[in-house]
């Protein structure tokens, strides 16, 4: 066999495995689409388990996200996957009174929208059965004050502002105590390590919240937060358990982070924030701080904070409980607040049938030596601010000023 008949065989046998591959191509994208028109039907057809109680099975899908709700009613969505679910279905959050102009009702693929799951509907009493006596009746006021407050301040934010999420990311920090039937959304540096320990007693994991340990709270992971359960397990628990949230004054809060992550020795936020911190805003900056990330100063990172392209990430510690805990989209039924913590702690703990040896703990979960931050404590924290920042940073957390009714401070 000559080089030339050499060459057209090797050519011939190309062109055949590209027509081969082309057709194996084809053939895989046919069985996609067809797997996919499967899918959709199944999915269409499937019982609509979630739906609350007599809402029609059609008004289980959306074309797009609703227009015309109410000022109660906020739509919450997303196109992005949830990662590291098998279960990719995006979700629909509403009122569950919702509902759209007739015309508006249309169907839609499930490669879209998914399952719809309806958060629970407006404000509904307080189940006191468990409250004995006249002494809590001031507590009992104030509560009620704050429950109408938040859902009045809410129909007006929800009528300008539609917010996007996954459920499951709205629930991410609500945890779960199922003996008493409550739901706590976590917002740090607002007694929430010891309110932790409280729903360990409660779910029969200790027998005293004084015995149980910083760390055993933190990453002992013995309490289960609601985005562990399933779409169902998610939806029943809102609609049925007492939801609670603890909130503090936006500004005390801040820097009672600040004081507890970077005065203090931190094997995390040192190397991870304080170092990025340093390094981008503080000129001349010597190796050790460098290497370290110990020594931010509060300046800093209030610079960090209000930098629209910040060298690390929010935290927690400081993130603004609008989006903690979504008070607008979620109806939380009891609003603690730091400042009368132990009151409205106790009062709640009757609310729910706790048991009766049961009070909330009043030792500082950390650093017990150091003075708590207060206002006048923030006050000298502030001094080191501008005029300028200082007002950037109460803007920062001006919804979480306004939805909480706290007084707005002097800047």
């Amino acid at each position: 066999m000559n080089l030339r008949q050499v060459f057209v065989s090797v050519l011939l046998f190309g062109v055949a495995g590209l027509l081969l591959f082309m057709y194996l191509q084809a053939w895989i994208e046919g069985q996609h689409t067809e797997s996919g028109k499967k899918l959709q039907q199944e999915t269409i057809n499937q019982d609509f388990s979630l739906q609350p109680p007599g809402m029609p099975r059609k008004a289980a899908w959306r074309r797009s996200a609703p227009v015309g709700f109410s000022s109660r009613e906020m739509a919450v969505s997303s196109s992005r996957h949830w990662q590291g679910r098998a279960d990719p279905f995006s979700v629909v959050a509403a009122s569950s009174g919702s509902r759209l102009p007739q015309q508006q009702r249309t169907s839609v693929s499930p490669l879209s929208w998914f399952r719809g799951v309806y958060l629970p509907p407006a404000l509904h009493p307080l189940n006191k059965t468990f409250i004995k006596g006249d002494e809590w009746q001031d507590i009992d006021s104030t509560q009620e004050k704050r429950r109408a407050f938040l859902q009045d301040f809410c129909k007006t934010y929800n009528s300008r502002k539609k917010l996007q999420t996954h459920l499951v990311h709205l629930v991410s920090r609500i945890y779960v105590e199922d003996r008493h039937k409550v739901l706590y959304c976590e917002v740090p540096k607002a007694g929430c390590s010891n309110w932790k320990r409280v729903l360990m007693v409660l779910s029969g994991l200790a027998a005293s919240a004084n015995n149980i340990s910083h760390d055993d709270v933190h990453y002992g992971k013995h309490l289960r937060r609601l985005d562990s359960y399933d779409l169902k397990g998610i939806y029943t628990r809102l609609n049925t358990y007492t939801k609670f949230i603890f909130v503090r004054d936006p500004m005390e809060r801040l820097v009672s982070a600040f004081r507890d992550k970077f005065e203090h020795p931190n094997s995390y936020y040192h190397p991870v924030f304080g170092k990025a911190i340093i390094k981008k805003y503080r000129h001349n900056a010597d190796e050790e701080a460098l290497k370290t990330g110990s020594g931010v100063k509060f300046k800093e990172f209030i610079q960090y904070l209000l930098d629209s392209h910040r060298p690390v990430g929010m935290d927690i510690h400081w993130e603004q409980v609008s989006k903690l805990c979504y008070p607008c989209l979620i109806n939380y039924d009891f609003i603690g607040r730091f400042e009368t913590l132990e009151e409205d702690a106790n009062y709640f703990l009757q609310l729910v049938g706790a048991p009766a040896h049961l009070k909330f703990p009043k030792f500082k979960d950390r650093h017990s030596s150091d003075e708590r931050t207060s206002a006048e404590v923030v006050r000298q924290y502030l001094k080191e601010l501008s005029k300028e920042e200082r007002q950037l940073t109460y803007d920062f957390y001006h919804l979480d000023y306004l939805m909480f009714n706290y007084t707005s401070p002097l800047v």
